[in-house]
């Protein structure tokens, strides 16, 4: 299958321009014997290639691409497949844009395609080769260390599982996980995370459940999320708690109840964020909204959590503005090597400043994610990076040291 793949890169500093001559001469040869043609432009900074021939092949090569020494921060761009090749020559081609004309360069790009893609401006991959050569997006070329540059220390200051023990009446538990702003090491939240009794998922607590039974036992857990909230020191800390988005709409009463329980357990409306989950339908909106309503009148903030991963994020952003989104793994996960988890995550945050909507970042995993996440403005973290989730208790959170030495 024909595949064409994009990415981009910064050279490193100890790379001289000669030295990419000799690379391109090797890489040339193996492209050839794999039937792959490579078009690579230079800027003197970054690197721009396009990969194009046997998917196999044009894997194989990129593989060996991303674990090259002479540059760093690789983003793919695109990956796609076609009927016909842009560029009928295997082989690769350097182009230094520091010596020529960007428009000149680009139509000697276009020259060299075959005959059904020449001058063809709306072919997606051509429009990355103009974007490049206008250098429209380079102020989004994020320059992030490599991840051996952080340590992340452990704080030692926990609470163990003990002292957070759910009541003997309480059929569930809960893992609590610190939301973390890492620069200012600073606890921004904790979120509580619904376990069984023996600490497994969510979904092993709400199996066998069906229709409103669901949405009972939904609203019946936060009662123990609040009593074990409740006997923590929160010093003033928010507590989010997830709701699924019917809950409030199938459940008569279902804030007055929330309220009750938070008083009862001597924390405030404030101190509360309910964040609703995208993986459901929301079928009756208006009284959802409404719900929403009687919650910030409150004093309660709302949040989207799992921003991106469902039916309704952005609805629920135009019908109503939410205190908070966070952004779901799936976006998060090696968005330094995402192109177009990138985009997303950079429109996402775009618009959240626009409306005055916090973001989190949720599942963080590694210092790469975390770093590129900061470059582009998103300061409060959730996620193993930082600290674990810990059934009846909090971990040890772990702040990120720069290394004097690298």
């Amino acid at each position: 299958m024909l595949t064409t793949l994009i990415y981009r890169s910064h050279i490193c500093d100890n790379v001289s321009f000669s030295s990419l001559e000799m690379m391109v001469a090797a890489a040339s040869l193996k492209n050839e014997q794999a039937s792959v043609t490579g078009i690579l432009l230079f800027n003197g900074k970054h690197f721009f290639q396009l990969l194009e021939g046997p998917e196999e092949s044009v894997f194989q090569i990129y593989q060996a691409i991303c674990s090259d020494r002479r540059h760093y921060n690789l983003v793919e761009l695109m990956r796609d497949y076609a009927p016909a090749r842009r560029f009928g020559k295997a082989g690769m081609e350097l182009f230094d844009l520091r010596e020529h004309d960007r428009e000149e360069v680009l139509q000697t790009v276009l020259d060299k395609g075959t005959t059904r893609y020449q001058l063809t401006y709306n072919d997606r991959a051509l429009q990355f080769f103009r974007t490049f050569m206008q250098a429209t997006e380079q102020e989004n070329y994020f320059e992030i260390p490599p991840a051996g540059t952080w340590e992340f220390i452990a704080d030692g200051d926990a609470i163990a599982p003990e002292t957070l023990a759910p009541g003997p009446e309480s059929d569930c538990s809960f893992a609590f996980q610190p939301i973390v702003d890492p620069f200012a090491r600073e606890v921004v939240s904790l979120e509580a995370l619904l376990r069984t009794a023996a600490g497994e998922s969510p979904q092993m607590w709400f199996a066998g459940l069906c229709g409103n039974e669901v949405y009972e036992a939904d609203l019946r857990s936060k009662q123990t999320a609040f009593a074990m909230a409740g006997a923590l020191n929160l010093n003033g800390r928010r507590l989010s708690v997830n709701l699924l988005p019917m809950t409030l709409v199938n459940i008569p009463g279902a804030v007055d109840t929330l309220l009750r329980e938070i008083a009862a357990n001597g924390l405030v409306p404030e101190q509360i964020t309910v964040e609703f989950t995208e993986s459901e339908v929301i079928s009756r909106f208006d009284a959802f909204a409404g719900a929403v309503r009687q919650l910030k009148s409150a004093g309660i903030s709302v949040a989207i959590d799992h921003f991106g991963a469902g039916f309704a994020g952005l609805l629920l952003l135009a019908q109503f503005q939410p205190d908070r989104i966070k952004i779901n793994r799936e976006l998060v996960a090696d968005v330094h090597k995402s192109g177009p988890r990138q985009a997303i995550i950079q429109a996402i945050v775009k618009c959240c400043s626009s409306l005055e909507i916090a973001i989190s970042a949720v599942g963080v995993e590694k210092a790469e994610e975390w770093m590129w996440l900061e470059s582009a403005g998103i300061t409060q973290f959730q996620g193993q990076l930082f600290a674990s989730p810990c059934l009846g208790g909090i971990s040890p959170i772990a702040w990120p040291e720069k290394k004097t030495e690298f």
